[in-house]
């Protein structure tokens, strides 16, 4: 995936905030490389940062630092009394971005928005499969194939989607980046040259920001979109170093070669705190790290095997060793400051003896298993690797002989979703709209087995009560029903839950205009420098 690969080396070359009086570049030393730039086909909040918060919008967004949907692309939305059809009018006169490599002809229309939802949740359009293999790995996990019965255009600047049922979260849904629109005039010129694959590589959007350029796995580069329909953003080119390594993001920041990073080392932060040219944002993050088992492969499809094996885990090590205490040890597969938390459940103890006894009772001897420790620093799992070496000495302690492996991340976030993968994968989340749903069905609903749901659990009585939660309007019964199904996730322990962790995020001294999400996005439309 390179394209304008000149730009690159220059860029490197010089100075990063060595710029003209009359531009502002403001660089983000990015943790990871994006999996590419059509949000509908990923889940990673890498890519969303690199793809759908510059480069496109949605028909709403979230209000900043809130989950709160707001008016975007849709200036004004209506919802049927039977809660089965929401009839959206969007803006008038929203220009899609001026490239090299294109040149709309016209402004937004109801036409886009078809093409965008359409093509994730009908098979028979033509652009389903143009990535092959292509899962539409959100729109999947969340039921869209069955939820959406169509999605029509009125006229063309009215747009109906048509539900086979109400669904609470819907608003929440679309505006989250999966649903990000496209151009379909664009996708129409690729199909045409015979390069459908461009729109994963070459993006166009509504967004505040124009793609440039993108080398691999080293840098992005953007300017101001001069048509943004939005308040334009305050700097003219946003560029994205992509710096893997935390100490790395941390030695660029202090250089000032660039202006805000994520997911620092806890052990850095104090400094950071200390240091007169930064300054540090934190908050609760809206996350849990887990280690999901495979619970179709023995003998992790047990119960009381999976339950062992969380008794043998020392999340407050985990947590001391990594987090240095920013963060907690997780109960539940949702964080605490989210409504419907269960505080009632009770955690499985840190008890060798017990995790010893049950494995013996299960009639498991000599289990030997991987686990996948993710290759990136996330704002849930700051350090995998080391996560997984205190689960693998916690494990040899019960007998279990642990084999920890790792992959580039885009490759580990597809082999780890593989039905037949074996042992259990770290990972995480951090929630994408502020609703329950997001985590309970996206991460552990039948509907994304194969996908979201790396655990490959498909229990029955999970699935019914999350999915009865989707179609109650009434938030006081939904939480009920999201409670009872954190009991039964408590019971069948299809993950072990590591931790919930706060959300830091360190930059220079002269930033303004940042807002720390509690989605945990990294989004600078509103961004300004003045150092």
């Amino acid at each position: 995936m390179k394209y304008k690969l000149g730009f690159a080396a220059a860029l490197l070359a010089a100075s990063f905030l060595s710029t003209a009086a009359s531009a502002k570049t403001f660089v983000f030393c990015s943790e990871g490389s994006p999996e590419g730039f059509d949000p509908g086909l990923y889940t990673a909040g890498t890519t969303f940062d690199a793809s759908a918060h510059p480069v496109y919008n949605r028909l709403l967004e979230f209000e900043p630092g809130t989950t709160k949907p707001v008016a975007a692309l849709a200036e004004s939305w209506t919802v049927s009394p039977d809660g089965k059809e929401y009839v959206f009018k969007l803006r008038k006169g929203v220009k899609f971005q001026t490239t090299d490599f294109f040149k709309p002809t016209r402004t937004l229309t109801a036409d886009d928005v078809v093409f965008s939802i359409d093509r994730q949740i009908n098979k028979n359009n033509p652009w389903n499969q143009y990535v092959p293999g292509t899962s539409w790995e959100y729109a999947a996990g969340m039921g869209f194939p069955e939820l959406i019965k169509s999605v029509e255009k009125v006229d063309d600047l009215t747009v109906k989607f048509v539900l086979n049922r109400p669904e609470a979260p819907f608003l929440a849904n679309i505006a989250m980046p999966f649903a990000s629109i496209m151009s379909k005039e664009y996708a129409d010129s690729l199909d045409k040259a015979g390069k459908k694959e461009q729109l994963n590589q070459m993006p166009v959007g509504t967004g505040p920001f124009t793609f440039v350029g993108y080398q691999q796995d080293a840098v992005i580069r953007y300017q101001k979109n001069a048509d943004y329909w939005g308040k334009a953003p305050k700097i003219d080119d946003l560029v994205f170093a992509i710096t893997t390594d935390a100490a790395v993001r941390y030695q660029k920041l202090k250089a000032g070669e660039c202006h805000l990073m994520p997911y620092p080392n806890a052990a850095d932060v104090q400094s950071m705190k200390a240091d007169p040219n930064l300054k540090v944002m934190e908050q609760e993050g809206l996350n849990i790290a887990y280690l999901a088992y495979n619970t179709t492969q023995a003998p992790f499809d047990k119960p009381e095997v999976r339950k062992a094996l969380n008794k043998a885990i020392n999340k407050k090590a985990i947590v001391d060793a990594v987090f240095q205490g920013m963060a907690k040890p997780a109960k539940n597969p949702i964080p605490p400051t989210m409504w419907s938390y269960n505080d009632k459940v009770q955690d499985d103890s840190y008890d060798l003896d017990a995790a010893k006894k049950m494995l013996a009772d299960a009639g498991v001897k000599d289990l030997s298993m991987k686990v996948w420790a993710m290759p990136v620093s996330r704002p849930y799992m700051l350090n995998a690797r080391r996560a997984a070496e205190i689960i693998q000495d916690d494990f040899a302690k019960i007998g279990v002989k642990v084999e920890i492996v790792s992959y580039e991340w885009a490759e580990y976030l597809q082999r780890s979703k593989a039905k037949d993968r074996d042992g259990a994968a770290m990972l995480g989340w951090t929630g994408d709209n502020g609703d329950p749903d997001n985590f309970l069905d996206t991460l552990l609903g039948c509907d994304a087995v194969g996908g979201n749901n790396r655990a490959q659990w498909c229990n029955k009585e999970f699935d019914a009560l999350v999915k009865k939660a989707k179609v109650t309007s009434d938030q006081a019964e939904r939480t009920k029903l999201y409670e009872e199904a954190q009991v039964v996730f408590k019971r069948e322990a299809p993950w072990a839950t590591l931790d919930h962790s706060l959300s830091v995020v360190p930059m220079r001294k002269g930033v303004t205009g940042f807002t720390q999400s509690p989605l945990g996005d990294f989004t600078f439309e509103n961004v300004d420098i003045t150092e």
